[in-house]
């Protein structure tokens, strides 16, 4: 499989990596199975994704993305986050192989997730504002 150099950057290099321990929201996705299993941390101040840090197991192509999705979403406001898509982390990256995009959509929906624990954890229904969120990683066949 050949990755593109930002890919090898994030995976060799990964931006904001950890735990943030007081988060405002958390957001877990993944299979067991395929390997793949991200979390997200996120710290919001007025609507404002202030900081956040991801935990990633799996291969470099969910590293990379997880990576890259941190920095597309830092400093942003919750609606531009949601806006994020995993085309948008690919493109970030210059591309993926088409049997790792699969990572890509799980950094979408950690992302997501955090954001649904975020409005969940201020007593709001986070459905009407995030959506609903994929189910996953079911179409692993690419994987470890």
């Amino acid at each position: 499989m050949i990755y593109s150099e930002k890919v090898m950057d994030h995976f060799a290099n990964p931006r904001n990596v950890g735990v943030i321990e007081d988060a405002d929201g958390v957001g877990e996705v993944g299979n067991a199975k395929c390997g793949d299993i991200m979390k997200m941390y996120l710290k919001v101040n007025e609507g404002v994704i202030t900081d956040v840090k991801f935990q990633t197991f799996g291969c470099g192509a969910a590293v990379a993305t997880s990576s890259m999705a941190t920095e597309l979403i830092k400093g942003k406001s919750i609606d531009e986050a949601l806006k994020l898509t995993n085309k948008a982390v690919v493109e970030a990256l210059d591309g993926l192989p088409p049997a790792k995009l699969h990572c890509s959509v799980l950094a979408e929906e950690a992302m997501k997730t955090a954001i649904s624990d975020y409005y969940t954890r201020q007593g709001i229904d986070p459905l009407p504002i995030v959506g609903e969120i994929g189910g996953g990683c079911d179409h692993c066949e690419g994987c470890h």
